[in-house]
């Protein structure tokens, strides 16, 4: 069967494309990169509500997105990444739309950065935005008591530490046990010793600090279903990390699912979730069946435990991971 013309203008524009995010990726353009994929997003058939105050006091906001008419939908709380430095919140509109599109209620919240603050603050910081959109979840047709975690490299390691060290979300009130699932991708779970200054200034110099900025050691049975999404080859979050974290999951029998891309890098496989990327990976297509699944398992109070990664032993025996493209 031959390709329509269309089908070919369509390939041509997004191999373009991908060359122009490229080209702003390897130049360290991160604004003008995000820039970029907001242009190609569309919020038609969304309610988008921006800049809304969680933390008066620290001026700190959210935007979320939701579907028009939405009514007691998943809720996900997505945290970005950028090395606990950097970043805004304004440059994720496409993740956010993305994600509402196919039935989600989603906030993205912004988080103080080093060398503002240290790991106390960023993370306090993310536990009160979680605080917020539990509270507040209905008023945008979410459901708040099927709340997912979710974040990318440094979002994804605050995101697992709420979902695993219980004082942070325990003191807002919340409880990690009580949410849906988090689901991590390419995110530093077990990434010690520290060696870069800015790490060790923002996590501590002694090694009891630093132990408290690991996810992988306050796994101890009461985490959420996780699903973590690594690339193979990662140049700068290791796959050890993925599975280390899933290797605690599993001794404690707790529900873990793990997906390694072997051709996608770092920013690629989140940049997957775009509408210009999105058949790059399969990273967007098992966030949305981990979610329904976990869905109504939460809704329906049920126990699920031991382990549902599968595939190849890419992460040290078999068993431990699923290979996807």
């Amino acid at each position: 069967m031959g390709i329509s013309a269309g089908a070919r203008s369509l390939r041509r524009c997004a191999v373009t494309l991908w060359a122009l995010l490229q080209t702003l990726l390897l130049s360290g353009c991160q604004a003008s990169l995000f820039h970029a994929l907001n242009v190609t997003s569309a919020d038609r058939g969304l309610g988008v509500h921006p800049d809304i105050v969680f933390d008066p006091e620290l001026h700190l906001a959210l935007d979320i997105y939701a579907p028009r008419g939405a009514h007691n939908l998943p809720v996900v709380v997505f945290f970005y990444g950028g090395s606990w430095q950097d970043g805004k919140r304004q440059w994720y509109r496409w993740m956010g739309e993305a994600l509402a599109r196919r039935g989600l209620v989603v906030a993205i919240p912004d988080y103080r950065k080093y060398p503002q603050v240290r790991m106390a603050g960023f993370m306090s910081d993310a536990s009160h935005a979680v605080e917020w959109v539990h509270a507040h979840a209905a008023d945008y047709g979410g459901d708040p008591r099927v709340l997912f975690l979710m974040g990318h490299s440094a979002g994804a390691h605050m995101a697992a530490l709420l979902a695993t060290d219980g004082r942070w979300l325990e003191g807002v009130g919340l409880r990690p046990d009580r949410l849906a699932g988090f689901i991590g991708l390419a995110g530093p779970y077990d990434f010690l010793p520290l060696t870069e200054p800015a790490y060790v200034g923002m996590f501590g110099a002694s090694p009891q600090a630093q132990v408290r900025s690991q996810p992988v050691n306050f796994v101890d049975g009461d985490e959420p279903p996780m699903l973590l999404l690594q690339r193979m080859t990662d140049r700068y979050v290791a796959p050890k990390n993925a599975c280390s974290l899933a290797s605690r999951m599993r001794a404690h029998g707790e529900p873990v699912e793990v997906h390694l891309y072997p051709g996608i890098g770092h920013i690629r496989l989140l940049l997957s979730f775009s509408y210009p990327l999105r058949n790059s990976s399969t990273a967007l297509d098992a966030t949305l069946r981990f979610i329904h699944e976990h869905e109504a398992d939460h809704q329906a109070g049920s126990e699920v435990s031991g382990s549902m990664a599968k595939g190849a032993g890419v992460c040290g025996r078999a068993g431990s991971a699923r290979l996807s493209r």
